[in-house]
């Protein structure tokens, strides 16, 4: 089984991620002393781009990085790769929600994606990128207790009318962009030729 480094600090989204790839790679944590990858890319593929080769480097084992955007648009596809740090620079998941719903205030379009890029990165320079998407739309107010990020206010247009908060992580990994990247990278893992 093929072993990587998760770029990832976040334990929210790193549990995600075990739950969407455990028995297809081995997954190990990201090294505790590595420093917060400045995100300076204009692109969610140049910041998982980033963020691997930090790990690789660091490491020397192959990198695991993502990096996942909310696009709505009424916004004109912001936050973007701002999605993170709406509210400014070590914002919280509350601060950044608060701040997003007013910024679409009463806004009749609230149409919406998740999209998330997923690049696995080797120390030879060899990369798989994929990418999921889930369309959706933004509810006018924050429901459910589970989850993380935008997750009580995004509702995927697949569901049911909940929004992600409001699902079991099972739910949640029948639509989400994460879990449709991760299904197409395991795909991709699977084609690869025997080492």
């Amino acid at each position: 089984m093929l072993r990587v480094v998760c770029a990832s600090a976040n334990p929210h989204k790193v549990a995600e991620i075990f739950d969407l790839v455990g028995g297809v790679i081995e997954l190990a944590p990201r090294p505790k002393d590595l420093a917060d990858v400045a995100e300076t890319e204009t692109t969610l593929i140049g910041n998982a781009r980033l963020k691997a080769i930090a790990v690789g480097r660091a490491t020397n084992q192959p990198a695991l990085a993502d990096d996942t955007g909310l696009e709505v648009d009424a916004l004109n596809g912001q936050p973007g790769v701002f999605t993170a740090r709406f509210a400014g620079p070590g914002a919280t998941d509350e601060q950044n929600r608060r701040k997003f719903l007013d910024a679409l205030n009463q806004n009749s379009n609230r149409l919406a994606r998740f999209r998330t890029v997923i690049l696995l990165l080797w120390p030879d320079g060899k990369e798989i990128i994929c990418e999921g998407v889930c369309e959706g739309s933004i509810a006018p107010e924050q429901r459910g207790d589970r989850g993380f990020g935008y997750d009580s206010v995004f509702v995927p247009a697949a569901g049911d009318g909940r929004t992600f908060a409001q699902m079991s992580v099972e739910e949640k990994h029948q639509y989400s962009h994460r879990a449709i990247a991760f299904r197409l990278l395991a795909k991709r893992l699977g084609e690869l030729p025997a080492p």
